[in-house]
């Protein structure tokens, strides 16, 4: 009897060299992405002095895009070549990037981040696809890890780099930074040898036109929905996102008028964040490997809980740090599973509708959690916004206990 192939390890899947190279890609590309993000937040928060609504403002115009287009971007990136999509989504970024420069005005900021965000909801869903056909199927959790460790590694260094960029030599600085860095993912995306594998009889429809298009999203919709155990994850995980949108860009708020601090305590506690998601996930690879993915979420929506509590009844910037660090180790028990699901038990046909669905469904509740926050901060203080998170994650919890988990399947009766 064949047996399944041992799981690669991550220097395994290193080796491979088209891996290595979308590894390189994604490390200098998330890094100006960060460096960037953080430079605009630090202009509004420190220099612009915008109110809790204006910040979240600027989260939204990011994430907009991404939660509206997010289903129909994945349609056309499972028939578009590959690597001339990323390559092209690379270049554009890097030019609307630069519009940054002459950004002088909040609505200057909403426009060029809403372009960029338009241009990756194509290039999120891609990279995806291309990950799923250069690395083997035993290989892809060692090979997800490394990406989801880059973007996690990047959020430690970015806001502590960024805050002393802009400190130093001023915002312009990340936003010309953040421009090379498409330019070099570009390069590096052009040396991998990408090919689709190819097309099974799954992939093949008389539709065309609109008819098309609206026949792709319903195959992948309907995918998502008549698997359980991926619906539950990604459900889990659009609701640990929204929780999340409410508590992010409030930080920065929430370091200025209840801890008095500056934009170096920001950058300090906003890495926090990435600091406990980076550990989580070690951690979790180590030692999670025999917990059942729905524990897994469960345990994540606790410690989300539990950290935001300590941020409510602890405003001290020590304290701010360790919460912050909890909350994203928790946030890590939701990612693993989920990702996991969604790599293996995804077909290569339709990874990149799976893939854009989940990033639309992640987005769009992040702009959920983005609008209450706003709102909610400007007439009850941040504290109170945190207070609220904590609550709605014990519901979700027992929502997702009674009306989410994925039912156990009837063993089948013996002949």
């Amino acid at each position: 009897m064949a047996t399944s192939p041992i799981p690669m390890s991550m220097r395994e899947a290193l080796g491979i060299r088209s891996m290595r190279r979308l590894w390189y890609a994604q490390i200098v590309s998330t890094f100006g992405d960060f460096l960037a993000l953080y430079a605009v937040i630090a202009v509004l928060t420190f220099g612009l002095h915008a109110n809790a609504q204006q910040i979240t403002g600027v989260q939204i115009a990011y994430s907009l895009p991404i939660a509206v287009l997010g289903i129909m971007a994945g349609v056309f990136v499972d028939r578009w070549p590959l690597k001339p999509t990323l390559i092209l989504s690379d270049a554009i970024r890097s030019g609307l990037t630069l519009l940054l420069l002459f950004a002088t005005h909040l609505s200057h900021f909403y426009v060029v981040l809403a372009a960029i965000s338009v241009v990756s909801s194509f290039f999120g869903p891609a990279q995806g696809v291309a990950l799923r056909s250069v690395v083997p199927l035993h290989g892809l959790r060692s090979a997800n890890a490394l990406m989801q460790q880059v973007m996690f590694v990047m959020r430690i260094l970015g806001p502590a780099l960024a805050a002393v960029l802009v400190a130093s030599f001023g915002a312009r600085s990340c936003y010309l930074v953040d421009a090379a860095s498409f330019a070099a993912s570009a390069c590096f995306i052009a040396t991998v040898a990408i090919s689709r594998p190819p097309e099974s009889p799954e992939t093949t429809t008389t539709h065309t036109g609109l008819a098309r298009i609206r026949h792709d999203m319903q195959q992948g919709f309907s995918f998502i929905v008549h698997h359980a155990a991926l619906l539950f994850v990604i459900l889990a995980l659009a609701s640990g996102m929204f929780v999340l949108g409410c508590f992010g860009p409030l930080i920065a708020i929430y370091v200025r008028d209840v801890l008095h601090g500056t934009n170096r305590a920001f950058g300090l506690a906003s890495a926090a964040i990435g600091i406990g998601i980076l550990l989580g996930l070690n951690v979790l690879n180590a030692f999670g490997k025999s917990l059942r993915e729905t524990t897994l979420v469960y345990w994540g929506l606790s410690g989300i809980a539990a950290g935001l509590v300590v941020l409510v009844l602890f405003p001290y910037l020590w304290t701010t740090v360790l919460g912050n660090m909890f909350i994203g180790f928790s946030v890590s028990g939701i990612i693993v599973p989920a990702q996991t699901l969604i790599q293996q038990e995804t077909p290569q046909h339709l990874m990149g509708r799976v893939g854009s669905t989940v990033m639309s469904s992640v987005f769009a509740a992040q702009i959920g959690g983005l609008l209450l926050s706003g709102v909610l901060a400007q007439h009850t203080g941040t504290r109170h916004v945190f207070a609220l998170c904590a609550i709605l994650v014990v519901i979700l919890i027992a929502a997702g206990k009674f009306f989410m988990e994925p039912k156990p399947v009837a063993a089948a009766t013996k002949l």
